[in-house]
């Protein structure tokens, strides 16, 4: 264990514990993040408790959030932001542990800025590509076949099934709709579709 007492790899060790913690926030319930992160603080934990800290090299790091949340949101500014992110990151990272010789600078430079650009594009995607997913209209709802035209397999009234997009959907409508007939969905009731006959021209 004596290797983890080192700056460079307690902070790397850190920096990968943050990273896999906002995974398991973004992702939760696989259980694979929980434990790699638990795992990758603790390892980091006992190297800071052998080298300690300068808890006011906190304060950037923790700074580095804000702008990096605006940038998740507001595109106009997200280079200036996301830099600013990477710049307070690289600070915070440099000073974090203190130097062997009792200087101010723990961390290499080179290996902090070369960490956090990668963090930060690694986070950059995945906080992205996580939002993009949880915003996004969902393709397969019920409330998608809104005003679609659908088949009655079976005669459908108090209750019957239609085919809509090759999809067997529970059905039911206002009046009798003879099997084969062309409906349209007009409104959905949990996961049963209201439809309507197409009058044939």
């Amino acid at each position: 264990m004596e290797f983890l007492v080192d700056a460079n790899v307690a902070y790397v060790l850190l920096v990968v514990g943050m990273i896999v913690t906002l995974m398991a926030l973004l992702t939760p319930g696989t259980g694979l993040f929980e434990l790699s992160a638990l795992f990758a603080f603790f390892l980091a934990g006992y190297a800071a408790y052998y080298l300690g800290i300068n808890p006011w090299a906190l304060v950037p790091l923790a700074l580095a959030v804000v702008p990096f949340l605006y940038a998740v949101r507001f595109v106009k500014w997200r280079i200036p932001l996301l830099l600013l992110t990477i710049g307070l990151v690289i600070v915070g990272s440099v000073l974090l542990f203190p130097g062997p010789d009792g200087s101010l600078i723990g961390v290499n430079p080179l290996l902090a800025g070369v960490v956090s650009l990668a963090a930060s594009g690694i986070l950059w995607l995945f906080v992205e590509r996580t939002f993009s997913a949880m915003l996004a209209p969902a393709a397969h709802g019920q409330h998608h076949l809104l005003g679609k035209i659908g088949e009655a397999r079976t005669d459908v009234q108090e209750e019957g099934s239609v085919q809509v997009n090759s999809e067997l959907w529970s059905a039911r409508s206002s009046a009798l709709i003879p099997a084969g007939s062309k409906v349209r969905i007009v409104g959905v009731e949990g996961l049963v579709l209201i439809v309507e006959k197409i009058q044939e021209q």
